[in-house]
């Protein structure tokens, strides 16, 4: 049995789409769950340094003390969401494009813009969202009370020169009473 040259041209091109359609699917695949040890060493949070510097946050030291990544980072990794409430929407093995805390926590979630936002879009389900500050506050907290970590503000994060002004300490701390108090 002798194959002719269109035969052979066949098979060739069958096989090129063969593998172009393999190629593609995968493309199309969903990225898995990110892994403990995937993320950075180190991460400085300081998108909302005024009163307080930036936290050097030890990113490392920390992954290995949660249940998942999906314990921080809620769905964006590609796991499941530990909360069964969100699991309706949030499946996993959606990795969202970032992890980062600032890009679904707004800075100013009461800002003119941001409620307005909110009560434009009508398909909008996280309408309760916490914002940025809070979303640190009580996922690091959380953490610390049930674990012993540090809980004091500046524990974590130094105080400025600005906070220092607003909460009239260091430089800008009234002076003290005088002996015997009261005026006397």
């Amino acid at each position: 049995m002798r194959i002719t040259k269109e035969e052979i041209a066949m098979q060739v091109t069958r096989n090129c789409l063969l593998v172009a359609l393999v190629a593609l699917a995968l493309a199309w695949l969903p990225v898995g769950p990110a892994r403990a040890g995937e993320g950075p060493d180190q991460v400085t949070l300081d998108s909302l340094a005024s009163l307080y510097q930036g936290v050097n946050f030890d990113h490392a030291a920390h992954e290995g003390m949660a249940e998942s990544c999906a314990t921080c980072h809620h769905h964006t990794t590609g796991a499941a969401p530990l909360n069964p409430a969100c699991q309706g929407c949030h499946e996993a093995g959606q990795q969202a494009a970032t992890v980062a805390c600032r890009d679904c926590h707004l800075a100013e979630p009461f800002s003119a813009e941001a409620l307005r936002a909110k009560d434009e879009n009508i398909h909008l389900f996280h309408t309760d969202q916490v914002g940025l500050k809070a979303a640190y506050h009580l996922a690091c907290m959380g953490c610390h009370k049930e674990t012993g970590g540090p809980v004091g503000c500046q524990d974590c994060h130094a105080r400025t020169e600005a906070g220092d002004a607003f909460f009239h300490a260091g430089a800008y701390a009234p002076p003290p009473a005088p002996a015997g108090g009261h005026g006397e």
